[in-house]
Formats: C-alpha cells, sequence, structure tokens
C-alpha cells in the first residue's frame, strides 16, 4: 500500500498496516545493503561507518537540492524544485532509519524507536502538555 499525496483520507487501520509494511521493507532494505557481495565480507565495523557516513551523504544531497531550489548558485540560478528537496530530505530519513536497523540487528523496530524519540523531543520542547493534532 502506497501512502501519497492525500493522508487525512488515511484510516487507523490503513495506517496501522502502512506502518507495519514500511517497518518490514526496512529492515529488508538494510539487510540487502548488508549482505551486498561488497558489503557481506567487510569488517563488522567498517560497515558500521559505511552505513552511518551514508547519512550524512545523503543529507549533503538534500543541501544541494536546496541550493538548486533556492538560487544559491549565481551560476546556475534557481534549476531545481522544492519537491526535490523534499525527496532527498526522505532518502536522509530513509537511509538514517536503515542505519538504524543495522545497528540494531535487524529487528524491525526503528520505526518505532523513530515514534518513541519524537515524542521524548515534543516533551522537551515543552509541547507535552498540549493535545496532538492530526491532519
Amino acid at each position: 500500500m502506497a501512502i501519497t499525496d492525500n493522508p487525512g483520507d488515511l484510516t487507523d487501520a490503513v495506517m496501522a498496516d502502512a506502518v507495519s509494511t514500511a517497518a518490514g521493507q526496512l529492515v529488508e532494505l538494510s539487510r540487502w545493503i548488508d549482505e551486498s557481495p561488497r558489503n557481506a565480507g567487510r569488517d563488522p565495523e567498517a560497515l558500521d561507518w559505511i552505513r552511518v557516513a551514508k547519512v550524512g551523504e545523503e543529507a549533503g544531497e538534500a543541501i544541494s537540492a536546496l541550493n538548486a531550489a533556492t538560487g544559491a548558485n549565481p551560476r546556475k540560478g534557481m534549476c531545481g524544485s522544492m519537491t526535490a528537496v523534499s525527496k532527498e530530505l526522505l532518502d536522509v530519513a530513509v537511509t538514517a532509519l536503515a542505519a538504524f536497523e543495522h545497528l540494531n540487528g535487524h529487528a524491525g523496530y526503528s520505526l518505532a524507536a523513530l515514534f518513541g524519540h519524537i515524542e521524548n523531543v515534543y516533551r522537551r520542547a515543552g509541547l507535552g502538555d498540549h493535545p496532538t493534532t492530526t491532519p
């Protein structure tokens, strides 16, 4: 099930199914990366470094996309879009979550950990006393 442009139409059951599916897909993606021929024989610590460093590489791509979308390079002008920036940011998120799975033995709880972390950040921001709303 693909979630696209209209999350307001999603029911709790559809969201729960989507989260469960995505959690499994993150595990599969992470295992696929770890088990690729180039990575399968690597030293485990080296693979940890590769997986975490890849998050930084993806963040750099998001920054480059923002530079293109805002015309930060006068020679190139505005040659990108905020849609491209958004897609790059999602690449950062997927890469980080897959690296989390790698570091935690592909246990399948990266999204649950993310949701818990979001709640902790929300409360640290002093927003815990306010009701949460969904779109």
